[in-house]
């Protein structure tokens, strides 16, 4: 969103409700939601025994580890696009 107003939206994560605000459509806020709820699920079914701020901070290492690992990758197709100009 462009206009400079911010975007309120209530979203489910691992059975929690959040309201969250951002520059973003509410779709983009609620696929992101989904991205985080599925990656807990996700680390919960192989680590049920972790208490919820566990999982939670597991999620965060996980996804910031997917997040570089794409920058990474991003960088090294730009390099190779600028070598071919």
């Amino acid at each position: 969103m462009s206009d400079g107003q911010k975007t309120k939206t209530t979203v489910d994560i691992y059975g929690q409700q959040f309201t969250i605000v951002g520059d973003e459509s509410k779709s983009h806020m609620r696929h992101v939601a989904s991205i985080v709820d599925d990656k807990m699920r996700e680390i919960n079914e192989k680590n049920p025994y972790l208490d919820i701020n566990k999982l939670a901070v597991l999620t965060a290492v996980n996804v910031v580890h997917d997040y570089l690992k794409l920058k990474e990758e991003l960088e090294r197709l730009k390099g190779q696009i600028k070598e071919k100009d």
